[in-house]
């Protein structure tokens, strides 16, 4: 496989974007065909240079020298590694699927050539992200998803709601941002380079203080903090629902959120060096996950409840790559990435079909009309509820595992903690994805239009999803770890159950989903008084916590207070004072000027006998 065709990896989506747009101007049911036609090719380049790939091996390409400053040289260079690999399958396999089901989601939509030229550019910057041989080449990537995000979540604009929802995702991410080129600025000055396989080769060799360690690792997390959406800075991804469906789909299953995990499994040697820090990602994971599945059990916009526990799922993979399992991170990212993309679209199904519905209390009873979104939406909550035999059993089994095994490494005091508060997450995950369904499609229809099953373009990457999400776990839990070895380093291996084994371990699972289908089917009287005997727990999980409010009151109204100081006393009172004033004194000036032009030749010979008189009486007396 020759390595220069790497390249077309990262270029065929930037192509794919111009032409969806450019034709789909013209001719807009060619923009989704064209679009989702590059990223399906671009899925067969990848898939091939994965089957190339030696074992252990790499392709390495570099495209042209681009910043050169004193000993600063940074090629435009991309990385093909089994890490890589798995991410760009993922990316590109799902993020296919997404734009085929976009063709039919968008088809009365009039900006879709827009809208296709966007997908295209995320997967693109995606790539770049995933493949950069480079940290400043990785933040080409990580910039370049944080403005599709912006532009996609946004993408009503004219809705001033949704435009805001773009705003704040944009700016949120660029406080984790600053934390990412923060990090640079600290490995260049400790390492002298930013090429990321020169940095984790060098983290044996080269003497680092334990404080600067910390450092680097701690604002490389808090840019991994913000682009997977953990707290503090997990408040722009449920409102990045404001978007159209699919692109709640590729944001939450296949990309952007998923490479604040893909930052730290790339310089894991790094995060190494401050175990420290390695205990507070755990315990800022295990927080995140456990609040936001709080969050998920009141809301009831479909679309939020799948918000809150992509969320919650993050959280997850952070408590494994907190413990230093980071296969076991990828591990529930792929699986992740099935499921969730599953559910997403099976949410967009449902929107689509209950003219743009998103609200539960007004479903019901779908599956007699939507058996197909009904089935694969089933199956993915099954999966991400972690039973066996699906796959998010066994990437969430991994996880429990290792936090587990965990306590004979540096994580001992914290341990059974974290293993308690993700066993109640996993709990309560089936749970809420259980009410979910059942809201949905059991019980009788709630809505005022007739429901109806979505075309074939919808209900096929449900149907391909869901297989997926059906039987890919025991495959990956045999596979992954050796793949990913020479990247990752050598896997704790998971003790593996047998079927009956294993679906005695999904207990937790198994008791979520029981109970949540009674409550929402049978004692459907349960919930409500629940709710009200923990009255103060449901209150703050309505109200998200409060978190939106928090940072209202403690940054955005005094950031604003003191914007409209500086305006009223700086900008008004001073710039705007001396603008008017300078134009004042240029006016009277004028006016003066044009007073003495009086066009009278014996003015003028006057005027320059005085001033004449003048300089020589200076002259005389000085």
């Amino acid at each position: 496989m020759d390595q220069n065709n790497l390249l077309l990896i990262i270029l065929l989506p930037l192509i794919g974007s111009v032409l969806s747009y450019l034709v789909g101007t013209v001719v807009p049911a060619a923009a989704g065909w064209i679009a989702t036609s590059i990223s399906i090719v671009t899925f067969a380049f990848v898939f091939a240079f994965f089957k190339a790939l030696p074992e252990g091996g790499v392709f390495d390409v570099q495209a042209f020298d681009w910043l050169s400053v004193a000993t600063l040289k940074i090629p435009f260079a991309l990385h093909f590694d089994a890490l890589s690999a798995v991410m760009c399958l993922v990316i590109t396999g799902v993020g296919s699927l997404i734009h085929l089901y976009s063709i039919e989601y968008m088809l009365k939509d009039e900006s879709r050539p827009r809208f296709f030229a966007y997908l295209n550019l995320f997967l693109f910057a995606m790539l770049i992200l995933v493949l950069g041989a480079s940290l400043p080449v990785v933040f080409i990537g990580w910039e370049g998803v944080g403005l599709c995000s912006y532009l996609l979540i946004g993408f009503w604009h004219k809705n001033s709601e949704y435009a805001s929802a773009g705003k704040k995702a944009f700016i949120v991410n660029r406080i984790g941002d600053v934390g990412f080129l923060l990090g640079m600025f600290l490995i260049f000055i400790n390492f002298g380079t930013l090429d990321i396989a020169a940095i984790n080769s060098s983290v044996a060799t080269t003497q680092i203080v334990v404080g600067s360690a910390f450092l680097i690792s701690l604002a490389l997390f808090v840019g991994a903090v913000g682009k997977s959406a953990q707290i503090p800075l997990f408040v722009w991804l449920p409102d990045a629902m404001a978007g159209p469906t699919p692109v709640s789909a590729l944001i939450h299953a296949a990309t952007m959120v998923t490479a604040g995990i893909y930052l730290i499994a790339r310089l894991h040697p790094l995060f190494e060096l401050a175990p420290d820090l390695m205990v507070l990602i755990t315990l800022i994971a295990a927080l995140t996950a456990i609040v936001a599945a709080i969050i998920a059990l009141t809301q009831n916009d479909i679309k939020k409840v799948l918000a809150y526990s992509t969320v919650s799922q993050l959280g997850f993979m952070f408590m494994a790559a907190g413990v230093g399992a980071y296969w076991v991170a990828i591990f529930h990212l792929v699986t992740h990435a099935f499921f969730k993309a599953c559910l997403f679209l099976g949410a967009g199904s449902v929107i689509h079909s209950c003219h743009h519905e998103q609200d539960m209390r007004k479903m019901g009873g779908l599956l007699k009309s939507m058996k197909v979104t009904a089935l694969t939406y089933g199956v993915a909550t099954v999966a991400i509820s972690g039973i066996a035999p699906f796959s998010g059993y066994y990437s969430k089994h991994a996880i429990l595992e290792s936090i587990a095994a965990s306590q004979n490494y540096f994580f001992l005091p914290y341990a059974s903690l974290v293993g308690y508060i993700a066993t109640l997450t996993g709990f309560l995950t089936a749970f809420y994805m259980t009410r979910s369904f059942a809201m949905t499609f059991l019980g009788s229809y709630r809505g005022e239009h007739p429901p109806h099953e979505s075309p074939w373009k919808m209900t096929l990457p449900l149907v391909v999803l869901a297989l997926f999400a059906l039987v890919s776990g025991l495959w990956f839990e045999h596979v992954l770890p050796e793949f990913l070895a020479p990247v990752l380093g050598p896997a704790n291996l998971i003790a593996m159950d047998g079927i009956i084994g294993s679906i005695l371990h999904s207990w937790v699972g198994i008791a979520g989903f029981l109970l949540a289908l009674l409550f929402y089917t049978i004692w459907k009287d349960v919930p409500a008084k629940c709710a009200h005997l923990l009255s103060p727990l449901t209150t703050l999980s309505k109200n998200k916590f409060y978190f939106d409010e928090i940072y209202d009151f403690l940054i955005i109204r005094p950031l604003a207070s003191f914007a409209r100081f500086l305006w009223n006393s700086f900008d008004q009172g001073a710039v705007d004072f001396t603008v008017i004033m300078t134009a004042k004194s240029v006016d009277a000036s004028g006016y003066i000027a044009s007073r003495l032009q009086t066009g009278q030749l014996r003015l003028y010979a006057l005027s320059m006998f005085v001033g004449a008189l003048l300089l020589l009486t200076f002259y005389i007396v000085l």
